[in-house]
């Protein structure tokens, strides 16, 4: 018996001392250009991770490859950051119902399936992080979640905390103009909706300042109330709005709003942004973009151009685009930003409104939206230039780990199968099996 108690811890050992190596072995990706997204780039690069960081990245010759480092080549490939998706509905989640227009407690955590087939096309697409919404139907919808899209059973698994000490790992979605409109109790017109809004945040104020009041006490604190503490967080600049706009006059509105509030914001879509660039620019507040490839939509969308990102990049608007997922397609992410330099947009820009600017806009820019040493080891391999047509991710690496590879056929059909995956990811399915693909 003592003999076969020796022989497990033996073999506990040798198997702790295999798993601690395996952890501890670097990964150098040699040979590729390498896009930082911060300025520099390297036509024979150096990309070093280990343990889902970045260790080390720079030209061939210049970086030292870790003694024992898995050595990987990608000579003739592209490495970027993993995309970053700063307005998504993957997952399958829903929004606020129509008992109200707004619903600060509602949170889309609640409602999304990490095993949701939109997830996977995502990741063929090359996007590593996203900000998952609930809908635009109402002034104020929930709670959004920032998500790196790693394998998980649980949502859990999937957040990312941008304060945990408050426990906070996303936004809160609003929306103006056509969208929260119809009948009672939704607003009928847009002034009634920038009041709508204007009284819940003044009864938030009120809140806000008897919790002050209370200074910790809980006999003195004001009965719990989820739409307040949330709304509260918001005017702590805990949370970023995320504020759906269209037209150039809903996008002052939102401007109007939360400069009288002084919450922290996004604008969303801003169809007509090219129409007040300059009061955009003046207001610091940074701009997510969409931009489709054919007609149609609503009417509020119908002065969208691909010019947007030239005339916001010129004014001087920290902004990104996103993909409004499943509105646009996040396996054709790169080419929202490809039909802005077709219209003048800088390269350098195209690289960052997919990457580091969508990062700031989630509070993750320490983390994730560029190749810098200690930044988390997320990024895609492409077979060429991000920005051709013809350019194909080939894999999407998260914190370290291959979490999609174009030659894996299970992965495959993600990126190249029609509508029987698409159908699939609508309706829910799981069957992968007989999921189409060319």
């Amino acid at each position: 018996m003592k003999i076969f108690r020796i022989l497990i811890l033996l073999v506990a050992s040798i198997w702790f001392t295999a798993t601690l190596h395996a952890q501890d072995t670097a990964k150098a990706f040699i040979g590729a250009e390498i896009i930082t997204a911060t300025g520099d780039q390297y036509d024979d690069g150096v990309l070093v991770v280990r343990n889902g960081i970045i260790e080390s990245v720079g030209a061939r010759g210049q970086v030292t490859i870790p003694s024992g480092a898995e050595q990987i080549d990608v000579s003739g490939k592209v490495i970027m950051p993993g995309l970053v998706d700063p307005h998504s509905h993957i997952g399958g989640g829903d929004g606020g119902d129509r008992s109200a227009s707004l619903h600060p407690d509602v949170r889309i955590l609640d409602t999304i399936d990490p095993r949701s087939d939109t997830i996977r096309r995502a990741l063929a697409g090359g996007v590593t992080t996203a900000n998952v919404m609930p809908g635009s139907g109402l002034l104020m919808s929930g709670q959004t979640v920032y998500i790196k899209l790693r394998p998980a059973n649980t949502i859990e698994e999937m957040l990312v905390y941008v304060d945990e000490e408050n426990g906070i790992y996303g936004g809160i979605k609003m929306a103006n103009g056509t969208n929260p409109l119809g009948q009672s109790p939704a607003p009928g017109t847009r002034a009634r909706s920038a009041a709508l809004v204007r009284n819940l945040f003044i009864q938030a104020q009120e809140y806000k300042k008897k919790m002050d009041e209370a200074g910790g006490d809980e006999e003195k604190m004001p009965s719990r109330d989820l739409q307040m503490e949330t709304l509260v967080e918001v005017l702590e600049g805990k949370r970023h709005v995320h504020n759906h706009t269209h037209r150039h006059d809903d996008i002052l509105t939102a401007i109007r709003l939360a400069d009288e509030f002084g919450y922290r914001m996004v604008l969303h879509h801003v169809t007509e942004a090219w129409k007040v660039a300059e009061e955009i620019a003046r207001s610091g507040y940074p701009a997510s973009i969409i931009v489709l490839d054919s007609p149609g939509g609503k009417l509020e969308a119908e002065h969208l151009y691909y010019e947007t990102g030239r005339v916001l990049e010129e004014a001087g608007v920290d902004f990104g685009y996103h993909t409004d997922d499943s509105v646009t397609d996040s396996r054709l992410f790169l080419r929202s930003a490809a039909f802005g330099i077709r219209e003048g947009m800088s390269r350098e820009k195209a690289v960052e409104s997919l990457t580091i600017a969508n990062a700031r806009m989630m509070d993750m820019e320490d983390r994730v939206g560029s190749l810098e040493t200690g930044k988390d080891a997320d990024f895609i391999i492409l077979s060429g230039d991000p920005f051709s047509v013809y350019t194909k991710v080939l894999q999407t690496w998260i914190d370290g780990e291959k979490v999609w590879d174009r030659e894996n056929p299970e992965d495959r059909k993600y990126a190249t199968g029609g509508y029987n995956v698409i159908q699939r990811a609508s309706f829910g399915h799981h069957d992968h099996l007989n999921a189409g693909g060319n």
